[in-house]
Parts: C-alpha cells; sequence; structure tokens
C-alpha cells in the first residue's frame, strides 16, 4: 500500500533500527519504546487488522509467533519474561494501520489482561 508507514519501511523507502529480516517480516526496534526491549515485528505483505487474516495467513502468523520467541530469546528476556501484543483497529488503540506486533519485556510490566 503506497501510504502506509510500515510498508514504506519494509520496502526499505524509510530507515529503520531493523533486528531481523526475512522474505516475509521485518522486525525492528520502537521509535519511542515503552519497555527496555520494544520490538516491532510486521509482516512485509499488507494486512490492516489482525481482523482482516484469513485462513491463507496462518503461516505467516506463525511465523511471526516464532519470531517473537527467537528474539526474546535473544534480547535475554524470554527467561524472565515478555509480551507479545497486537492492536487491532481503531478502540484498541492500534495507530498504524499494518498488522504489527509489540514484544515487550527487559523490566516488570504492568497487568493489563
Amino acid at each position: 500500500m503506497a501510504d502506509c508507514l510500515f510498508c514504506k519501511i519494509a520496502a526499505g523507502e524509510i530507515p529503520c533500527n531493523k533486528v531481523y529480516e526475512d522474505d516475509d517480516v521485518l522486525a525492528f526496534r520502537d521509535i519511542a519504546p515503552k519497555a527496555p526491549t520494544h520490538i516491532l515485528i510486521i509482516p512485509k505483505k499488507h494486512i490492516a487488522h489482525l481482523a482482516d487474516c484469513t485462513e491463507e495467513d496462518a503461516v505467516l502468523l506463525a511465523k511471526i509467533q516464532l519470531l517473537a520467541k527467537l528474539l526474546a530469546d535473544e534480547e535475554g528476556i524470554a527467561k524472565s519474561g515478555f509480551r507479545v501484543v497486537s492492536n487491532s483497529g481503531e478502540d484498541s488503540g492500534q495507530e498504524v494501520a499494518h498488522l504489527h506486533y509489540h514484544l515487550l519485556g527487559g523490566k516488570k510490566l504492568g497487568d493489563i489482561c
């Protein structure tokens, strides 16, 4: 999508502090971190919201979950605990209409669930 911020980041048009990239996904550090480790994980395929996913996206979604675990290991937060969050839609607080996951850790995170 031409005007999507995360599509532009995935295409290399906007720089990011990349921590992982392959043909399907990109992970980079959030520019306004809410925890010592705050990494965004995005699919390169434009999907606006988690609510828009279909069965054809199942492998991609599983890949993102496994990547979150791998990055938590690499960041040294897997043992102490981490959170993976994906907001879907305006009422959830989703600010960029491109599916993305926040990997948060490195400190005690407050109760929200």
